[in-house]
């Protein structure tokens, strides 16, 4: 298992992995810096993380794998991969997920022991009317992610918003030759 250590946007972010796949991510304190094991891959995560704080990148593309885990934990986790940027899922939707409504709590521990936290987006999920609850980072740099997303996620088009598409004939075939929107 190698280890690398960057300075970035929340402290001092520490890479764990092992074969070109993140198995941890943590922010720590720079004085448990130890063997710092940077390599190509390792700056592509940190671009990748980079890039997300900017509100330049919604879904990453670097390969991770649970190398820890309970079956319960891994299902919960697989959940979380499907939560899109921006949006958010209530603990209990969660647990309706993986079909077992009634493990709220249990998929809130699983949350919290999610290895890859960033990348396998935990904080994307809330309390039942909506606060911010419990996160290994803590609950600032769980606003800090909620927002960073809501600032840049895409509008949706209003429903009123259509779409117009211009063609061209040639006797019997049609080109379509402009689209334009209207409100």
């Amino acid at each position: 298992m190698n280890e690398a250590f960057y300075q970035f946007g929340l402290g001092t972010l520490k890479i764990k992995y092992k074969d070109e796949k993140v198995v941890r991510l943590s922010v720590v304190d720079k004085t448990t810096v130890t063997h710092n094991q940077k390599n190509k891959f390792t700056e592509k995560v940190l671009q990748e993380i980079e890039e997300y704080l900017r509100g330049e990148r919604k879904q990453f593309s670097i390969h991770y794998e649970f190398l820890e885990g309970t079956a319960f934990q891994k299902k919960v986790w697989k959940v979380l991969e499907t939560i899109p940027y921006g949006e958010v899922l209530t603990y209990a939707e969660v647990a309706q997920k993986i079909h077992n409504a009634k493990a709220v709590r249990a998929v809130g521990a699983a949350c919290g022991k999610n290895p890859i936290w960033l990348i396998v987006p935990c904080h994307r999920v809330v309390g039942s009317h909506g606060q911010l609850t419990g996160y290994g980072g803590g609950i600032p740099m769980k606003k800090k992610l909620l927002e960073i997303e809501k600032k840049y996620k895409e509008v949706p088009l209003p429903r009123s918003f259509k779409v117009k598409v211009r063609y061209e004939y040639k006797g019997r075939k049609r080109r379509r030759i402009k689209k334009e929107g209207r409100g």
